[in-house]
């Protein structure tokens, strides 16, 4: 399992991206999979555009 850079996001319009669950990417040799580690189902259908877990993460502080 690996975390892809942010210009090469799979379905990158997904929610999963910016949920503070947080995601894993699992990769085989010809696709990509998003797991929310929330859901009973694991794997949603992508993009997801909805979702009653859905929490953003908390951008930091910026320093003053």
């Amino acid at each position: 399992m690996t975390t892809p850079r942010p210009e090469s996001l799979p379905f990158p319009e997904s929610l999963c991206h910016r949920c503070a669950a947080p995601p894993r990417y699992v990769e085989t040799r010809t696709s990509v999979f998003i797991m929310c580690p929330l859901l009973p189902g694991k794997y949603p259908p992508q993009p997801v555009r909805a979702c009653a877990l859905f929490r953003p993460v908390e951008a930091a502080p910026k320093p003053e």
